[in-house]
């Protein structure tokens, strides 16, 4: 926590609601683990915060306008960094991003975390992703959630309000009763502020520092951390 926030009285929070992928999950290691290789065979050469910024661009525009599935959104991504740089992705290429979540990994300290904070709060996924690409996640995250809300229910992608509207419904509790955790300003932060959620950003670690893979924007998030276990330190569970 920075000495300039003050502290948050987490008795007041029955429900914590997590984005997952970049908080949970450690997705750039999943996305820089699949795009560098397509960029290698195409020789077009870009460090890991050049393709984290591209990736964060290609990715909000993807998810703009009418809805779309995630696998869809990032099938786009890839094409769009053909088009960016100058190749023409494979088949094999553009469908290897969304491939590749499956395997993604949970970030070392997730799943005590999760174990923990399941002993005090009942624990919700809000996540810009589909039903079947999450149900291969799931098991990797070892704690049964009381509720999954996905883009895919929703028809829409944070940071739209639809999505937290409709865990909100699922959760059935006032929104001030409600602890938002996420990795990204842009996605989660400033939508479940907008909407009377207290927010936790956790800052994970990044090539692009305080960004990562997502849209730049100004926020400022009730607590920051770096990671999962510094908030289970925070509230004191376990």
């Amino acid at each position: 926590m920075t000495a300039s926030q003050p502290p948050l009285d987490f008795n007041r929070f029955e429900v914590i609601t997590f984005d997952c992928y970049g908080t949970l999950i450690n997705w750039e290691e999943g996305i820089l683990g699949s795009l560098r290789p397509i960029l290698a065979r195409h020789e077009k050469p870009a460090d890991d915060v050049r393709i984290l910024q591209l990736f964060g661009d290609f990715e909000a525009n993807a998810e703009q306008g009418e809805y779309r599935r995630y696998r869809d959104v990032l099938e786009s991504v890839v094409r769009s960094f053909g088009d960016h740089l100058g190749f023409t992705p494979t088949r094999e290429e553009i469908r290897s991003l969304p491939d590749s979540l499956a395997n993604w990994r949970p970030w070392p300290d997730t799943v005590e975390s999760l174990e923990r904070l399941r002993q005090r709060f009942r624990l919700c996924i809000v996540s810009n992703v589909d039903d079947d690409l999450f149900a291969a996640t799931r098991p990797k995250l070892e704690v049964d959630f009381n509720a999954v809300v996905t883009a895919q229910q929703a028809q829409a992608y944070k940071p739209s309000s639809k999505i937290f509207e409709l865990a909100l419904s699922r959760v059935a509790v006032p929104a001030h009763r409600i602890l938002h955790v996420g990795q990204s300003i842009y996605h989660d932060v400033v939508p479940a502020q907008s909407l009377g959620l207290a927010t936790v950003w956790v800052n994970r670690p990044s090539a692009r520092r305080g960004v990562g893979a997502v849209k730049p924007t100004p926020g400022k998030p009730d607590l920051e951390v770096a990671s999962l276990a510094e908030l289970v330190a925070e509230i004191g569970v376990g």
